[in-house]
């Protein structure tokens, strides 16, 4: 699967574009199939380093 990774916060230029092995649905899950995303201000925050992610994320 294709996903934007960015290892360290900062600017745009640190987003990547990377091909990451595709998921497994483990037991008890459910594996759905997503054709679009959307990004919102938190995570904005996220990738600059001013807003920590969710526990767990």
């Amino acid at each position: 699967m294709r996903a934007i990774t960015f290892p360290s916060p900062g600017s745009p230029d640190v987003l990547s574009l990377t091909d990451l092995p595709d998921p497994v649905a483990g037991p008890g899950e459910v594996l759905i199939r997503v054709t679009a995303a959307g990004v919102n201000r938190a995570d904005l925050s996220q990738r600059e380093g001013a807003y920590p992610p969710p526990a767990g994320a």
